[in-house]
C-alpha cells in the first residue's frame, strides 16, 4: 500500500451534502438557459459562471477528501453534469469534460502526483484520447512535449491538461500543468456545442515531470490488480474502470440536453395553440399529448438506465478489483450508448419535428439542442468506439477470443 505522507485538508464546506450540491446546480438552470446564446458567442461559459461553479463546489465533487475535495462520487457528479446540460448543453459539456478526469487522476496516479495535482483543491483537466505531438527526455526523468491536441473540452478555465503521446511505439499518458501549455482560439465554428470550450491545446517544449506520466492509454487501463487510488484513499470508486465511467459521463450530458428539449416542448404545450381545428392549446390536443408522452417515456427509460448503470459501476467497484474485468467495463459502456440513442430518438423523432418552425429558428432553445445533440454524433466515443468497436470487444472478452 502507498505510504501516506500528505496531511489531509478539509474542503471549504465540510458539512455540504450531495443533495445540496445537486440543488445548487438545479438553481442555476434558469440563468444557464438565458445565457446560451452568449455562451456560444464567447465559445465557453462566462467567467462569473465559472466562479459560481467554484463557489458551489462543483470542481471538487470528485477530488479526494484528503486533498480538500468533497469525494461525493460518480453518482453526484453525473447528476450535476446532467442538470447543467439541461440548462445549457455547451455549459454541461464543458463542465463535465473538464472535471470528469479528476477521477482518472485520483485512481491511477500515486500520492506524490496527486498531492501536487490537487494542491489547489479545484481541479479542471480536459483530456483527449487521441495521441498527438512528440516527446523527448528532459534529462531529469521527465519529458519535453511539443504538439497540438484538439477537442480539449474545458480548456478555458483548466488547471491542467491530460493527453497522450506515443513514445517508442507505445502510448504515454501525461498530465501537464497550466503553465506548460497554451490554449488556441480555434473553437466555435462547428454545427453545435459552440460554447463548450473545446479548444485545442498546444505545447512548445512543455515540461512534464516523470511522476505525472504513465505508460498507458486511458481507454485500455486494467484495474483488476488494484489501483494506487483505491489503496491511498480506501474508496472503491478510485478503483473502477475508467472507460465505462468516461462514456457514462458523456451519455449523462446528452440525456441532460434532451431533458432540456422536453422542458422547452412542455412550455410550448402550455403556451401555443394548434394550427388546425379544433383550436385548442397543444396540451389539450391528442396528437401533441402523444408526442409529449412518447418523448417523456423515452427519456424516463434513458434516465432509469443511466441510474442503474451508475449503480452497477459503483457496486462493481465495491466488489473488489478483480470484479472490474474488461468485459464488465465494456458492458457498462454499452449502456451509455443506449442512453444516448434513446435521448436522440426523443428529440429527433418527437420533439424537434413537432415543435413548429418558429421553435426551431436560429437561436431558439430546441433548435440549439438539436444542433448540439447532432454534434455529439461526431464524438469519437459515440461515433467510433460505441458504434462498432465496443460490440466486438465485448464479444471477444465474453468468449475468450484474443
Amino acid at each position: 500500500m502507498t505510504a501516506v505522507t500528505h496531511a489531509p485538508v478539509a474542503p471549504p464546506e465540510p458539512g455540504l451534502t450531495p443533495d445540496e450540491i445537486v440543488a445548487r446546480a438545479e438553481a442555476m438552470v434558469p440563468a444557464l438557459v438565458e445565457r446560451q446564446a452568449e455562451t456560444e458567442r464567447r465559445t465557453y461559459y462566462a467567467p462569473d459562471t465559472h466562479e459560481a461553479f467554484a463557489r458551489a463546489g462543483f470542481y471538487r465533487i470528485l477530488v479526494p477528501r484528503r486533498f480538500g475535495g468533497y469525494e461525493f462520487g460518480v453518482e453526484t457528479f453525473m447528476r450535476v453534469s446532467m442538470t447543467l446540460a439541461r440548462g445549457c448543453p455547451s455549459t454541461g459539456w464543458m463542465y463535465s469534460f473538464g472535471s470528469a478526469h479528476t477521477l482518472a487522476v485520483a485512481t491511477l496516479f500515486g500520492e506524490r502526483a496527486q498531492s501536487e495535482l490537487f494542491a489547489c483543491g479545484d481541479f479542471i483537466c480536459p483530456a483527449t484520447v487521441a495521441p498527438g505531438g512528440s516527446a523527448r527526455p528532459d534529462g531529469e526523468g521527465g519529458w519535453l512535449l511539443d504538439g497540438t491536441w484538439s477537442y480539449c473540452s474545458g480548456a478555458p478555465y483548466a488547471t491542467h491538461f491530460m493527453g497522450h503521446v506515443v513514445v517508442d511505439g507505445a502510448p504515454m499518458l501525461f498530465v501537464a500543468p497550466r503553465d506548460q501549455w497554451r490554449r488556441l482560439d480555434d473553437w466555435g465554428g462547428q454545427l453545435g456545442l459552440k460554447g463548450s470550450g473545446s479548444h485545442s491545446i498546444a505545447m512548445d517544449g512543455g515540461r512534464v515531470p516523470g511522476h505525472l506520466t504513465l505508460p498507458i492509454h486511458l481507454s485500455q487501463v486494467a484495474v483488476t490488480e488494484g489501483t494506487p487510488g483505491r489503496a491511498l484513499h480506501g474508496n472503491p470508486e478510485y478503483g473502477g474502470g475508467p472507460l465505462s465511467v468516461m462514456l457514462l459521463g458523456s451519455a449523462a450530458v446528452v440525456l441532460g440536453m434532451a431533458q432540456g428539449a422536453l422542458d422547452a416542448y412542455e412550455e410550448l404545450m402550455r403556451t401555443r395553440t394548434t394550427i388546425f381545428p379544433p383550436f385548442t392549446t397543444r396540451a389539450e390536443d391528442p396528437d401533441y399529448q402523444f408526442w409529449y408522452g412518447e418523448a417523456s417515456g423515452m427519456l424516463a427509460a434513458a434516465e432509469a438506465a443511466m441510474t442503474n448503470a451508475i449503480q452497477q459501476w459503483s457496486r462493481t467497484c465495491a466488489a473488489g478489483p478483480e470484479a472490474f474485468t474488461r468485459e464488465r467495463d465494456v458492458r457498462l459502456a454499452t449502456i451509455s450508448r443506449e442512453v444516448a440513442r434513446l435521448a436522440w430518438r426523443a428529440v429527433e423523432g418527437c420533439l424537434f419535428p413537432t415543435a413548429g418552425s418558429s421553435a426551431v429558428r436560429d437561436g431558439q432553445r430546441i433548435e440549439r439542442i438539436w444542433r448540439d445533440m447532432s454534434t455529439t454524433h461526431s464524438h469519437a466515443g459515440f461515433a467510433i468506439f460505441l458504434a462498432a468497436l465496443a460490440n466486438r470487444e465485448l464479444s471477444r472478452a465474453r468468449f475468450g477470443i484474443a
